[in-house]
């Protein structure tokens, strides 16, 4: 197999993109990565992030590529973007909310583009999950970040009662979310 075929591998199972992060696991020298594009194999997106031209380009692009913009293993999109993703409130966010370790605050450093929102906290496993492939928070905890983050609460209630109704938050933690809010709104 050559070294595009070991990335290909990998960009199957993110809509098509592969990071420098990527090719060092797979014991690529990064340089690698640079020579498929100026030849045409790769096109680079941002700073370590490459994306294949023949893959198919998809309406969760863009969602894909901010998870991986942040070059951070344990990013995952968050807040209102995981709500809309999971059809929970009528929130229609005006950035790409992500959420990332504490670790990267370097990303304070970089210039942040103005279409996503970067956010910072540690989240355990059992808190991500997965949206068509993509990496996103756990329904309780984007609920959890919603409030936190003073998003409307009739958005955050209407996200609440969709999620128990779907069977997808438990009543017990529907309980404690509403009491939070409610307890944010004093």
């Amino acid at each position: 197999m050559t070294v595009r075929d070991d990335l290909w591998d990998v960009a199957v199972d993110h809509h098509g993109y592969v990071t420098a992060h990527d090719a060092r696991d797979l014991g690529v020298p990064v340089v690698e990565l640079g020579k498929l594009a100026a030849r045409g194999k790769l096109e680079r997106v941002s700073y370590g992030v490459y994306r294949f031209p023949q893959w198919p380009v998809g309406p969760n692009d863009p969602l894909m590529e901010a998870v991986l913009w942040t070059r951070d293993r344990k990013a995952a999109l968050s807040h209102e973007t995981a709500l809309a993703l999971y059809e929970l409130a009528d929130v229609n966010p005006d950035k790409t909310h992500v959420t990332v370790t504490p670790k990267s605050r370097e990303l304070q450093r970089k210039q942040i583009p103005a279409a996503y929102a970067i956010h910072y906290q540690r989240l355990a496993d059992d808190q991500i999950g997965w949206w068509e492939h993509i990496p996103a928070v756990a329904i309780p905890t984007a609920i959890d970040q919603c409030i936190d983050t003073h998003v409307r609460p009739d958005l955050v209630l209407q996200a609440i009662a969709t999620a128990e109704r779907l069977g997808r938050l438990p009543p017990q933690t529907a309980e404690r979310l509403e009491a939070k809010l409610r307890g944010d709104l004093r």
